[in-house]
């Protein structure tokens, strides 16, 4: 059984469940197989027989506590090197769980690209780094294909774009035509190169950086690649206390060199499974596509949230969900995340897609006054 089905089959730690709700009768004083029956045994699968009947909207049991257990070994692991910025964390994880890609835009020596690292190297599973420069080919990125003599045919070599966790640094200082190599890649999780297509491995995420402060020599990422990303995210200062916890914890040595993995990528791939479980209601979703509605008709703005966003916002939804430990979004989470989620997809009018924003989070947060929140 691949892993993705073994999570999906039925819905994680209700198989177990099931089981031992049969158990039960078999645990009855008086079952063929047991005639004094086992108290602590019988109590214990009558109750997940009661949990079973009842469907529990919570992550419990066994199956949910161990999804609970690895998302906690996740973000305890990353800050380890990031310190002060869990809830940051989660939203990587958010990233990674819906299937999306993340950026973030920071000033430098803040740690996005520590954060990616850390990510990287808490999960077993490949990390390549892309440095992007002005002069760096599509080919840098994706691979070239390269004439073998003695076959007598062209062979293609993988570019670091094939790995599961992709940094790529500095996105924006790259060539738009570089730039748009990622499109396809981030959109449907394969490559096309000489007119054959390449899968990429799972899980694939692009944890892109770029710096708002400094745009001389740089490309600002046109409107479709930034629609591509399910998150942009700033990580922002630590506070004092933080910020003294880090110096006094970085006095010989890096976290990241010591770091090591505590959960594989057959292992996240399921999570993505699992995210797909979760119940999100109809008021909800409603709710997505009145926020999405009210961006497009105002006045303020110049490109409104696109289907895509909705989509997304939907999907990211249901992964903090699943970090926080829940087999249902609720509306505190769709607000939460409307911002990190939909933020670059919008334009305000008079400025270029892809430059500063200073007034779009105001606009937006008018918005989301407006649109109100269900019950």
């Amino acid at each position: 059984m691949t892993p993705e089905k073994a999570l999906l089959a039925p819905k994680a730690g209700d198989r177990l469940m099931s089981d031992l709700a049969g158990t039960a009768a078999s645990l009855a004083p008086g079952a063929p197989d047991n005639p004094g029956g086992n108290a602590a045994l019988r109590v214990a699968a009558a109750g997940a027989a009661s949990a079973e009947a009842a469907g529990s909207d919570a992550l419990e049991g066994a199956g949910g506590a161990s999804v609970r257990g690895k998302i906690e070994a996740l973000v305890g692991n990353i800050e380890k090197a990031i310190v002060g910025k869990r809830e940051t964390v989660k939203l990587i994880l958010v990233g990674l769980l819906a299937r999306g890609h993340v950026l973030v835009e920071d000033v430098p020596g803040v740690g996005k690209t520590t954060l990616a690292r850390a990510l990287a190297k808490s999960i077993d599973c490949k990390f390549r780094r892309i440095q992007f420069t002005p002069d760096l080919l599509p080919s840098d990125v994706v691979g070239v294909s390269v004439f073998d003599q003695h076959a007598n045919t062209f062979k293609f070599h993988h570019g670091p774009l094939f790995a599961n966790v992709i940094l790529a640094d500095e996105i924006n200082r790259t060539t738009p035509r570089t730039q748009s190599a990622l499109l396809e890649a981030m959109n449907d999780f394969q490559v096309s190169v000489d007119g054959i297509t390449h899968e990429l491995p799972k899980p694939f995420i692009v944890l892109a950086t770029e710096n708002p402060i400094e745009y001389a020599g740089t490309y600002p990422l046109p409107e479709a690649q930034l629609d591509r990303f399910l998150l942009r995210l700033t990580i922002g200062y630590p506070d004092r206390d933080s910020e003294r916890r880090m110096l006094m914890t970085q006095k010989f040595d890096h976290p990241l060199n010591s770091m090591k993995p505590v959960i594989t990528a057959e292992e996240v791939v399921q999570l993505q499974e699992i995210v797909k479980q979760v119940k999100v209601e109809d008021d909800l979703l409603d709710y997505i596509l009145e926020i999405a509605a009210k961006t497009r008709e105002a006045r303020a703005l110049a490109l409104g949230v696109s289907p895509r966003g909705c989509l997304m916002l939907r999907d990211a939804a249901r992964a903090y969900a699943v970090v926080e430990g829940r087999k249902f979004v609720k509306p505190d989470d769709v607000k939460k995340l409307a911002f990190a989620v939909l933020g670059h997809r919008m334009i305000e009018k008079g400025r270029d897609a892809g430059m500063g924003r200073k007034n779009i989070d105001d606009i937006f947060a008018e918005i989301l006054e407006e649109v109100p929140v269900p019950l």
